[in-house]
């Protein structure tokens, strides 16, 4: 499957405008290795050479019935949010939360933002690490939508459903209503194989893809009525929002919401909901099952992602991120290999990863946090090498960033220079470090790396010590406002 990036649609005068809420909060678990809770499934290229998140800013991009997005991320996500809006030339706002306490908080919060400016302000709610495609087909549902959410409907997209599906939820609607956004009978969680064949043969199901069009106030209203600790919570929190391109939340007021989707808190309680069935494609892309079905196939049904071999394997999604990747005699299986875990599983059992992903919690492990090459807003590093008392890693600075002026209490570092200059501050003294050349900063000493040049910075540092995590840093200035 082509990412999204298609042409530009045919810029549109006159009509009414609709800001896109992206919701981009989602963990991914079940793409585990690949997504991790400090990058998670949204921030990764899976279908195509584009992240979803990109993807999705695309399809609010190119028409003029869109304003500048509102963004919904977890403030951990803030800059991987920023570097990607900063590629595309997005005009977008982000709204970070402090906590995770799922959509119904996260939709009405948006809705109090601009409510503030106009309570009937239409907001196209979009899932972030969705496949929907094709683009122009989308534009014109959302078109088709108008009516009825300028008349308080809150109206939901559906899926036309293909096979029967076990791991979506489904919406039972009025197909011989003659509007375009019909009537909702009712609201169905995943359901076993025999029920979705019946939803399949009966022709009245949809898939719920998660994409709603409403205004401001109509959702707000239906949240003072059926969750209003949510309501009241909300509209504490954006009362001390201020409107900039990065608003943040108040993580005090906003622990005390309860954890709601918005399926479960709105849309399976309220009698003013609607549908539009969309017959495009679209995915979830929520497991290794999914990706197998959105990734082309050779002749053998498998879908192979880069450097791997195979023979004597059928039906199978297999994945190297870094490295040859062999697979003999096998088939219907996952083989994932990202740079440090390794995932083996059945096709069949794809949606229990999660369960793996939970051990991993259990114990600790960091695997489920992070990648070895961890994105920063001034670059990025790769862990290569590490022991006891000692670590290597690969440090790219982007031209004109420098990290923040810092002091470690149980490590010293060294860096080697291999690319690019380096200014240093160490204490009191600046020096800079050419190609080839080495500093040494003892523990306990304040520093700073800044790249000063035009071309990206690629040092190796040598970090030796009793500890040597990355929570043993004293920050005394920052450009990016961390602390």
């Amino acid at each position: 499957m082509s990412p999204l990036s298609r042409s530009p649609i045919k810029k549109e005068e006159g009509r009414i405008k609709i800001t896109p809420v992206i919701l981009c909060g989602g963990s991914g678990t079940r793409l585990w290795p690949l997504s991790r809770s400090l990058y998670p499934k949204q921030f990764c290229s899976l279908v195509g050479q584009e992240s979803l998140f990109r993807q999705t800013l695309r399809r609010v991009q190119f028409s003029d019935i869109f304003e500048a997005p509102l963004i919904v991320a977890n403030q951990q996500h803030q800059f991987l949010v920023e570097k990607e809006i900063k590629d595309l030339e997005v005009k977008g706002r982000l709204l970070l939360e402090p906590c995770v306490r799922n959509t119904t908080p996260a939709i009405a919060l948006a809705c109090f933002i601009e409510a503030q400016k106009d309570p009937n302000r239409l907001l196209l709610v979009m899932p972030s690490d969705h496949l929907l495609e094709p683009l122009e087909g989308f534009i014109m549902s959302i078109k088709q939508a108008l009516p009825a959410a300028l008349d308080n409907s809150l109206v939901a997209f559906g899926i036309q459903p293909n096979r029967p599906e076990t791991g979506y939820g489904y919406i039972e609607y009025d197909r011989d209503n003659p509007e375009h956004a019909k009537p909702i009978q009712r609201f169905i969680e995943k359901p076993q194989e025999k029920t979705a064949l019946e939803y399949l043969e009966s022709g009245r199901f949809l898939w719920n893809s998660g994409v709603l069009l409403v205004k401001a106030q109509t959702f707000l209203d239906a949240v003072a009525t059926y969750e209003p600790k949510i309501f009241q919570v909300c509209e504490q929190a954006a009362s001390k929002i201020t409107d900039d391109l990065v608003m943040k939340i108040d993580p005090v007021i906003f622990a005390e919401s309860p954890s709601i989707s918005v399926d479960y808190g709105i849309m399976e309680r309220a009698k003013n909901v609607k549908v539009v069935p969309l017959n495009l494609t679209w995915s979830d892309l929520g497991s290794w099952q999914a990706l197998w079905e959105e990734t082309p196939h050779n002749n053998q049904e498998n879908a192979l992602v880069g450097d791997v071999v195979t023979h004597n394997v059928h039906r199978s999604y297999i994945r190297s991120e870094n490295r040859l990747v062999t697979v003999v005699g096998l088939d219907d299986v996952i083989v994932v290999d990202s740079q440090d875990a390794v995932l083996v599983a059945s096709r069949s059992a794809a949606q229990d990863v999660r369960e793996i992903v939970e051990t991993l919690k259990l114990s600790e492990r960091k695997h489920i946090q992070s990648h070895p090459m961890e994105e920063r807003p001034w670059g990025s590093f790769q862990s290569i090498d590490h022991g006891e008392r000692f670590q290597v890693k690969r440090i790219t600075v982007k031209p004109g960033q420098k990290l923040s002026l810092q002091m470690h209490h149980h490590r010293a570092e060294h860096w080697i220079v291999v690319s690019g200059t380096a200014k240093v501050t160490r204490d009191t003294e600046e020096i800079m470090v050419f190609e080839n050349q080495s500093v040494y900063i003892p523990c306990g000493t304040k520093h700073r790396l800044e790249n000063p040049g035009k071309i990206p910075l690629e040092l190796i540092e040598v970090q030796s010590g009793p500890y040597l995590g990355e929570d043993d840093i004293l920050r005394f200035g920052d450009d990016y406002g961390r602390t």
